[in-house]
């Protein structure tokens, strides 16, 4: 644990995250669509398995009421707005500017997951980061091996290039081969919105050939 992780802790908590198995199982019936983000999406595509500090569940903004509804008679939403916390005991609390969810059983424990209002017009899912980024929700996420949505790999990589880290390497490095070349040609495209001379292009076009 780095400096960065220990003050996030003891300012805010310890996490101990839910698995995707058991955000399925707490969202059983639940009437709105979601999808789970992040590290968790890169492995359900690839296969691969790793460790994580946290589980990020995305949802449309709009279905806030269903989401909220669903899960607060057991647990308690937070809304965390540039590291502003405050309960979320009705939708109508949600702090301005808002995009996340934070999620306990209670006061004294840890943080089960975070939960990602997605921008959207309709079904279609509009980047949060970029709202000329529009994609059909059928072509934004993908059912993993365990029957479970998650968001689309390249998608999850767009994001992660704001800011790179040496997971985020590993994780570019394990989808890449993976991707056909319309999914290529996409994560490029997006790449580039962020930075034209992102290190990841030339790593990109060194597939080329199937893109």
């Amino acid at each position: 644990m780095d400096e960065e992780d220990r003050q996030f802790y003891r300012w805010y908590g310890p996490w101990t995250p839910l698995t995707p198995p058991e955000v399925a199982d707490l969202f059983a019936g639940v009437p709105a669509r979601w999808w789970i983000v992040g590290g968790w999406a890169i492995d359900a595509f690839t296969g691969r398995s790793r460790e994580h500090e946290d589980i990020d569940i995305g949802f449309f903004r709009g279905d806030l009421p269903a989401i909220h509804e669903h899960l607060s008679p057991d647990l308690c939403i937070w809304s965390n707005a540039s590291g502003t916390l405050r309960p979320l005991k009705q939708p109508e609390d949600l702090l301005q500017d808002c995009r996340q969810l934070w999620v306990r059983r209670d006061g004294g424990s840890p943080w089960l997951f975070d939960l990602a209002m997605t921008p959207h017009d309709g079904d279609t899912w509009v980047s949060p980061r970029d709202e000329t980024i529009r994609l059909p929700i059928e072509d934004a996420v993908f059912t993993g091996p365990d029957g479970i949505d998650y968001l689309r790999p390249e998608i999850v990589l767009a994001f992660k290039a704001r800011r790179v880290e040496r997971s985020d390497d590993a994780d570019f490095e394990a989808v890449v081969p993976l991707l056909d070349s319309g999914r290529l040609a996409w994560l490029r495209s997006a790449i580039e919105r962020v930075d034209a001379n992102h290190a990841w292009l030339d790593r990109l076009r060194s597939f080329g050939p199937k893109a």
